[in-house]
């Protein structure tokens, strides 16, 4: 068999392999496979919106879930499908999907066309070439593109991860902050009725200017602590409203629970915690990427040595005195010489690649646990304070607050004690509304690290606020 049969049929066979055998992506697919990995964080509701049709489709579902205060599965599920800052996630990662797809490709074939005149004579040449080195390479390509969109399906799913975590604690963080503000104006009201109480019985002589100015300087502080708690609510809300994608109407439409869902009656426990985190996200991922680079560096040794470049060649020549035709046909191979670079520099980088990628691997492997800890420990920390705060010191404030309600009914104590009383009680339920808020956060993290996505959140440490300022916790 002749050079040029070979060559006519390593291009047709290529050609049947590179319209048969590439690596594809659906993204519908990636979406579905995330759907059921995360049935839990999803809750299947995850889609990508392409078209007007599904955008309305989606409008309308959010015009539905508005019509009732959000508690937080509606928020996840309103987030997944009407955000547009979570669709941006969705595409971009389709387009990472396409571009790791893209290294498992031949490159397309080269077509070159030429036109000679030399006196007499007209020639015209084509020459049909393509990468040799493309075609040999191609099974290794092949798994080096799977390795790749396997590795953007689990970044896919690490990323809704993230963004369903994130959205859990913004709805905890608005609901917490509506929910202090409301505290927070109680005191208010209560100190505006002790200065305005404390100024009356000044002007008859029955209080001192000492006692009515300490009275006016709580106010001014409530008053201050007031406009504080109604800007942090308002900027949690407009988090959260950023995080869903609702327009200036939808925001207006939004409505919050008034309170924090209630603490489980029994925490998670740790042996329950550390069998779900058997298979996490983030080893996977750190073992995708050392596949990845162990692949690419098996191909890349080779490309830093050579590249070939063989092609077809027919020509025709033309004899316009004698009218006579001659075709000449034929084939080139083109050879880069390795004489300038010997592509020492490729093969450092990429042994470099592959060595992190072994490391981050192992560092992965070492961390997994750790962070697993870490985020068990706030989790079951802010569990057994808002506990406390539930089951301890509120029920001890309100025996107190009983108490001082007979002793001023028996007139054991004045108005402005059974005030102060009131305040410091309110105080008390704003510092346990974010031990509540902060155990939420930490479950939402736990949740989020189990899988492989380690989010740690930090505890504020609200019991050692008790009879402090309004201001305590998260």
């Amino acid at each position: 068999m002749n050079v040029t049969g070979v060559l006519k049929k390593t291009t047709v066979v290529s050609a049947i392999l590179a319209l048969i055998g590439c690596a594809a992506v659906d993204m519908d697919v990636n979406v579905n496979s995330a759907n059921q990995e995360l049935r839990n964080f999803t809750g299947g509701n995850l889609s990508l919106v392409q078209t007007d049709e599904q955008r309305r489709a989606m409008a309308s579902k959010a015009s539905e879930i508005l019509k009732e205060p959000l508690n937080q599965p509606a928020a996840v599920e309103l987030m997944l499908t009407h955000s547009p800052q979570f669709q941006t996630v969705l595409a971009e990662n389709w387009a990472q999907a396409a571009q790791a797809a893209q290294m498992g490709r031949i490159h397309n074939p080269v077509f070159a066309f030429e036109r000679l005149r030399i006196k007499d004579e007209l020639e015209l040449g084509r020459l049909l070439s393509f990468g040799l080195l493309d075609l040999l390479s191609f099974p290794a390509r092949q798994g080096i593109a799977r390795t790749q969109i396997d590795r953007v399906q689990l970044q896919l799913t690490s990323s809704v991860v993230e963004q369903v975590t994130q959205i859990r604690q913004a709805w905890v963080d608005a609901v917490a902050a509506h929910q202090a503000h409301t505290y927070a104006q109680q005191v208010f009201e209560s100190a505006q009725t002790s200065a305005e109480l404390a100024r009356r019985m000044q002007e008859v002589g029955n209080f001192t200017r000492l006692q009515r100015a300490r009275q006016q300087s709580f106010y001014a502080d409530a008053a201050l602590n007031l406009a504080a708690t109604r800007h942090k609510a308002t900027v949690s809300r407009e988090a959260l409203v950023r995080m869903l994608g609702l327009s200036s109407e939808q925001a207006a439409q939004l409505k919050l629970p008034e309170r924090l869902p209630d603490l489980p009656e029994v925490p998670k426990a740790p042996s329950e915690v550390a069998k779900r985190g058997e298979d996490r996200l983030d080893v996977r991922m750190a073992k995708q990427g050392f596949d990845a680079s162990t692949k690419s560096q098996g191909l890349g040794n080779v490309a830093s040595f050579l590249d070939i470049e063989a092609g077809v060649r027919y020509d025709t020549v033309f004899e316009n005195d004698t009218g006579e035709r001659n075709n000449k046909k034929g084939y080139e191979i083109e050879l880069a010489l390795p004489i300038f670079d010997w592509g020492g520099m490729k093969r450092d980088a990429m042994n470099a690649n592959t060595l992190a990628a072994a490391n981050r691997l192992e560092a992965t492997l070492r961390a997994a646990q750790s962070t697993l800890r870490e985020s068990y420990s706030a989790y079951r920390t802010t569990y057994d304070i808002a506990r406390h705060y539930r089951d301890e010191i509120l029920p001890l404030k309100q025996t107190i607050a009983d108490e001082n309600l007979l002793r001023y009914n028996g007139m054991f104590i004045g108005v402005f004690e059974l005030l102060a009383d009131s305040r410091d009680q309110v105080n008390t339920v704003v510092q346990a509304i974010n031990a509540q808020a902060d155990f939420w956060r930490a479950d939402a993290a736990l949740q989020a690290t189990v899988v492989g996505k380690p989010m740690m959140v930090s505890v504020s440490g609200a019991a050692a606020n008790v009879g402090g300022d309004a201001g305590g916790g998260h």
